[in-house]
């Protein structure tokens, strides 16, 4: 590939694997690698991963995506929201839902810093106290102005592009928000017990960070010279590759659980601090949320299913005979923050089938009640919805989702959080003057889903036995169900 052909590369580092493309302009892929991620640690609420198998992955996925390729316009890098690690030290990389900082989360949440159990910046202290700074004497974790010991925090990104440009870099505004970054006045707030240099510097998503030394280029297959540019989380990736990025649109990113993120002029005020606020690489602001519902439960349910035959079968089961609310985890973060939540199954699911249904389904009905209680706070949901992730391959799923939610639904032709990180770095070198402007090239629609007539009516009392079930159990506030409720002759759309 010559130099004029205009070509980014996205890496996304997934919990299963990293994923690359090299995309063109005008949206087509003309590299693909990939690389699994096996040495993955979970046990009750400890979730771990070893931060030098990234790397090691990213150079597998690189070279496949690479072959014959001497120039790269310019690369970014997401990662999993709310995964941290120290530097310096030996210890593992705590992943986006690891809860063993729960106790460090109550006590910021004390402190009037509006966390949850699972965001970076509580597992930050985690580590300082068990695996560096504190256990190294140097204090930090006992708040009395002591030093980090050489120790700093770090998200999931950080690392790869320290390796790519060959030093340290600041991390960016999108990864270091669960770090509790202020993206308002572009600060670190002063947190009690943890020490100021135990946080790194940071700049906003689309800054260039350097450019990729020769030891990264012999290692990854990248040339030497390539712009690196600061990029930002998987969920942001997303949203970027489904082109939602005017104000009102939304998008809904499907996959191991379910995060919807839109695009506003000023921020969603949530007291309840379950809906949080990114900023765009263009100042506009993009809020969404991180449920732990989600596809997982399919698989962990059914392992060695075939999920097109089912997807055949559960089109019978309209609605299912069980409400299901499927988490993929204890706990829930969005669309309400009920730390103590089991999965529900409500009624008898007359076949393996009928249970599927009630699944998808259970899915549907907890993406409608994050757009139900965005619509409570305020925010603006008359733009176009996209769906994207993995479970965006399902035609029958897509189908059903608009159903519930009573409104049509934009399928793109490429769903992967590293296209949204090559259109980053595009913007980030200059491609064009906003991100729309990229994106408005670079994104293809592949369908737009419609509800079918009748069939979101289908829906309406299972979703209002769920919800009236959620409040009953203290998990749902009141206000947010009686909302919910009063919506249900109304689609998604409709303010």
């Amino acid at each position: 590939m010559g130099s004029g052909a205009g070509a980014w590369l996205g890496i996304d580092l997934g919990t299963q694997g990293v994923r690359a493309l090299l995309v063109t302009g005008d949206g087509t892929v003309v590299g693909r690698g990939s690389a699994p991620l096996r040495r993955d640690r979970r046990d009750g609420p400890r979730h771990e991963q070893d931060p030098g198998e990234w790397w090691e992955a990213v150079c597998a996925a690189t070279q496949q995506a690479l072959p014959g390729v001497n120039h790269v316009d310019g690369l970014a890098v997401c990662g999993t929201s709310g995964t941290v690690l120290l530097t310096d030290t030996d210890g593992p990389a705590l992943m986006y839902d690891d809860g063993r900082a729960w106790a460090e989360a109550a006590r910021l949440r004390n402190a009037g810093l509006a966390v949850q159990d699972t965001w970076a910046l509580p597992k930050v202290l985690w580590l300082l106290r068990n695996v560096g700074g504190g256990k190294s004497g140097g204090g930090g974790a006992k708040g009395d102005g002591g030093k980090a010991g050489g120790a700093k925090a770090a998200h999931q990104p950080d690392v790869i592009n320290a390796r790519l440009v060959g030093h340290p870099v600041p991390t960016d505004s999108s990864h270091a928000l669960k770090t509790g970054y202020d993206l308002r006045r572009d600060t670190w707030p002063d947190v009690p017990g943890l020490p100021a240099d135990a946080l790194p510097g940071v700049v906003r998503p689309g800054t260039r960070l350097g450019e990729v030394c020769p030891a990264a280029a012999e290692a990854t297959g990248i040339p030497a010279g390539t712009p690196v540019i600061a990029g930002m989380t998987d969920g942001c990736a997303a949203q970027i590759a489904s082109g939602a990025l005017r104000t009102g649109a939304w998008n809904s990113v499907l996959g191991t659980t379910l995060v919807l993120k839109g695009a506003t002029a000023e921020p969603v005020h949530d007291p309840a601090g379950v809906v949080y606020n990114h900023r765009a690489p263009d100042g506009n602001w993009l809020p969404g949320g991180a449920s732990s519902v989600g596809a997982g439960v399919l698989t962990a349910r059914f392992p060695r299913a075939d999920p097109a035959a089912l997807d055949a079968r559960a089109a019978a089961f309209e609605p299912s005979n069980a409400v299901t609310y499927p988490l993929v985890s204890p706990g829930e973060r969005f669309p309400f923050r009920a730390p103590n939540a089991t999965a529900l199954l409500l009624g008898d699911p007359v076949s393996d089938a009928d249970l599927w249904a009630a699944l998808l389904q259970g899915v549907a009905f907890t993406e409608r009640l994050c757009l139900d209680y965005l619509h409570h706070l305020g925010a603006p949901l008359d733009g176009p919805l996209t769906f994207t992730g993995g479970a965006a391959r399902s035609a029958y799923w897509n189908q059903l989702r608009a159903d519930v939610l009573g409104r049509p639904a934009r399928v793109p032709e490429l769903t992967e959080p590293a296209l949204g990180m090559a259109a980053l770095a595009a913007y980030g070198t200059g491609a064009a003057p906003t991100l729309t402007g990229v994106t408005d090239r670079m994104v293809r629609i592949r369908s737009v889903v419609e509800p079918r007539p009748g069939h979101t009516a289908r829906f309406t009392e299972p979703y209002a036995r769920l919800v009236d079930e959620l409040r009953t159990r203290g998990w749902l506030p009141g206000p947010v169900a009686a909302h919910a409720r009063a919506r249900l002759e109304r689609d998604t759309a409709e303010s």
